[in-house]
């Protein structure tokens, strides 16, 4: 019997275009002898699976089941691929654990402290992990232009404490900028981090485990045309991706250790991406941890398994087989 996988994307962030391209590419990436594939839509309270560009049909959220000509369909897995949420930040990871579905990524914990860039950076930080100087806002607090500078400095970055694809970022570089750029991100979510500007190289790596082995993908420095690696620079290819990076095997090697010691520390599961800022002397800082990282057919992960020499289906393979 073939397991039926649930490709379950969406989201009510505006991170919902991305996710169903990347949702597309991992239909096009897992085994179709092996397993019976669906793409589930998750936006709001409309549930439903996709049979064809035509038919849609509504999902049981008992079960997260749909019923088709009087045969109901249940799910043997699901692989999640919202960025934001409620696919990113834990709230789909409890209801699956709730209802008993095996999933693909993070559970409840690790998913929802990743999600909260702030939260996630002092936790590191605590385990010695290099992350930047930060401020968070909260809804309704405010902070005064001369305590940013004094504290984070000039030029740095305004963004979503949550969300993604760079969305309501801004790098502030004067101080008649700090304003705006926190109302174009709280514009975004409840929560502004002001985070200190760190300037070196932006790398990438990706990795994931399994019950029996770790796999720890080459790692891409990413060389942004803009001003930082914002949604074009994601998306609309103004930007150079170098597989692997132009750093040293040493490097290489310091980066791939610290990826799989974040891993285990946050408890991670499935594949996730971490994002590094390399600067002067070779001290790796933290920018980020991706727990449902882009898997569209350009994104990093799938260039990094091209170039680890490795096949994206026996991954995908992997990720859904450990949960059995």
């Amino acid at each position: 019997m073939k397991r039926n996988i649930a490709i379950v994307a969406g989201g009510d962030s505006s991170e919902v275009v991305v996710s169903l391209k990347s949702a597309a590419g991992l239909y096009s990436f897992m085994d179709k002898e092996r397993y019976n594939m669906y793409i589930v839509t998750i936006v709001g309270q409309t549930w439903q699976a996709e049979i064809s560009d035509q038919e849609k049909m509504p999902l049981d959220k008992n079960d997260f089941s749909f019923t088709r000509n009087g045969e109901k369909v249940k799910f043997d897995f699901a692989y999640i691929t919202i960025h934001g949420t409620p696919g990113e930040n834990g709230i789909l990871q409890g209801y699956f654990d709730l209802i008993g579905l095996p999933y693909s990524s993070c559970g409840v914990l690790a998913s929802a402290v990743t999600f909260n860039k702030f939260t996630c950076n002092q936790y590191l930080k605590g385990f010695g992990v290099k992350v930047s100087e930060a401020l968070l806002l909260r809804a309704g607090q405010t902070v005064d232009n001369n305590v940013v500078v004094e504290k984070i400095g000039l030029p740095c970055f305004v963004k979503p404490n949550v969300g993604g694809s760079s969305f309501g970022v801004t790098k502030v570089k004067s101080v008649d900028q700090i304003q705006p750029a926190i109302v174009k991100a709280f514009a975004e979510g409840s929560e502004v981090m002001i985070e200190a500007f760190m300037s070196g190289t932006e790398i990438t790596c990706g990795m994931y485990k399994t019950k029996e082995k770790t796999v720890v993908f080459p790692i891409t420095e990413v060389v942004s045309h803009n001003e930082f690696f914002d949604y074009d620079a994601k998306y609309k290819g103004q930007v150079e991706e170098i597989t692997p990076a132009r750093i040293s095997e040493a490097l290489a090697g310091r980066i791939h250790k610290l990826t799989s010691a974040i891993y285990d520390i946050i408890g991670c599961k499935g594949i996730v991406r971490i994002d590094y800022i390399i600067s002067e002397g070779d001290v790796i800082n933290l920018l980020e941890i991706n727990t449902t990282p882009g898997m569209t057919p350009t994104s990093f992960i799938p260039q990094q398994v091209r170039v680890a020499g490795l096949d994206i289906r026996d991954v995908m393979t992997d990720i859904i087989e450990n949960e059995f």
